[in-house]
């Protein structure tokens, strides 16, 4: 007898059978996958927090070009000297903490119960390094970076990434031309501790002024760099019983 295809149920049946397929596909290729999601995962962190150290392959003024996947694991070992997770300003070491969901650990600090921050320290011809992850939220889903400061806690470099800003508008939070802005600011000043904020104009276009604690904002895109302004404001907030030790010692 010849299948009707006409019918609702042959439809029925043939798309539970496709997505019992492709979905069985999927998940054969997850598993099988999975340790090199992990591994890329672990590269892509560690380019992440190098290139906010200032430890990039940039060749220019506005390239973004990061360490190597081959060479990242080796450099990343010889210039983190240590990571660590701080809770109730005290710093802990844990080894790849840089793999720590910061967004969980936040939800958990959110809602009242201990979070893990991690936090790297640095060294480079002689100088030394903090740098810590963000997390926030941009104009229509996620965005994050990383913060490098020195011990005098001036911003030596950042990096900004996002997971859906409108193209050449909030997405430029990962351009040269609005990461580099940040490099010079202090998060402290006399009178306590100073989130950087992204202002619009700020009559300092090319932020030549490092006392005032703004950077330009990118033309159309207000609120993700209001949701950069929070970020940053959220993680100086959460770190700063840890650089209060920091300060203390230099």
């Amino acid at each position: 007898m010849a299948l009707n295809t006409d019918k609702n149920s042959y439809t029925v049946l043939f798309s539970v059978i496709m997505v019992s397929v492709v979905g069985a596909i999927l998940a054969y290729l997850a598993t099988g996958l999975k340790d090199k999601i992990t591994e890329n995962q672990r590269f892509e962190k560690q380019q992440n927090i190098l290139y906010a150290m200032g430890v990039h392959n940039n060749t220019d003024e506005s390239s973004v070009n990061f360490i190597p996947t081959t060479e990242v694991d080796q450099r990343f070992g010889e210039l983190i000297k240590g990571q660590y997770v701080i809770q109730d300003g005290e710093a802990t070491p844990q080894e790849d903490a840089f793999m720590i969901d910061l967004k969980k650990e936040l939800d958990l600090i959110k809602s009242g119960k201990d979070g893990k921050l991690p936090l790297f320290i640095g060294e480079q011809e002689g100088k030394t390094y903090y740098i810590f992850p963000m997390y926030g939220k941009g104009l229509w889903d996620a965005i994050w970076g990383y913060m490098s400061v020195d011990e005098s806690l001036t911003i030596t470099g950042v990096y900004f990434d996002h997971k859906g800003e409108t193209p050449g508008l909030g997405a430029n939070i990962k351009m040269r031309f609005f990461m580099d802005d940040f490099i010079g600011e202090s998060i402290v000043s006399d009178t306590g501790y100073t989130p950087i904020e992204v202002v619009k104009g700020n009559n300092d276009p090319l932020n030549s002024d490092k006392s005032d604690a703004q950077v330009d904002a990118l033309a159309g895109a207000t609120i993700t760099g209001n949701g950069v302004s929070a970020m940053i404001k959220e993680s100086i907030r959460l770190y700063e019983p840890y650089f209060e030790k920091v300060r203390s010692l230099n």
